[in-house]
């Protein structure tokens, strides 16, 4: 039986519903992730999502397996620029940030924020610690390497193949100025 896991946002207007296990789970360092979690930080009522040495933990799902099950009229997107690719999705309702969604990805990066801290996806690896001015503060408790690594994208091209090669669209209609 494959399992269902209901998230949402600090307030609890806004949730979605996650099937099976993520892709994988990670954090990542990269300058983008950083430069959005501390904007979107900066927003009334929003909550630090970085770890304390400057990761943004995710679990990486199929599209197909992430559903909008209440507030979809309180999500607006976020970029770091007009001509950005990837966007943030937040709850407005709460400024509570909840997904990733790369240009052209067939996966939502969800944010472990989502989760009550005792049922909360553990990370397997951080992502692009190449991009942190000092590396040396990252724990040795999961692999710390400076890029993606091809088991990453090995994992995320089996989930698109599993998926047929779809890529399904998520709607969201405001915009978040931050």
């Amino acid at each position: 039986m494959t399992r269902t896991t209901q998230i949402g946002c600090a307030c609890g207007r806004t949730r979605l519903e996650v099937t099976g296990r993520p892709i994988l789970v990670s954090e990542c360092l990269c300058d983008s992730c950083r430069a959005a979690a501390d904007r979107l930080t900066k927003l009334p009522g929003a909550r630090n999502m970085l770890t304390g040495y400057g990761g943004t933990p995710a679990a990486e799902y199929r599209k197909d397996r992430v559903r909008i099950v209440a507030g979809e009229e309180h999500l607006g997107e976020f970029r770091l620029s007009a001509g950005a690719g990837s966007r943030r999705v937040v709850a407005a309702c709460c400024n509570t940030p909840m997904f990733l969604e790369l240009k052209g990805a067939h996966w939502l990066s969800v944010y472990l924020h989502l989760w009550p801290q005792e049922t909360r996806p553990r990370p397997e690896m951080r992502t692009m610690t190449g991009d942190l001015p000092d590396r040396s503060r990252l724990p040795n408790d999961i692999p710390n390497p400076k890029t993606h690594t091809m088991s990453f994208f090995t994992r995320l091209l089996a989930a698109w193949v599993a998926m047929g090669f779809r890529n399904p669209k998520i709607a969201v209609k405001g915009t978040i100025d931050a």
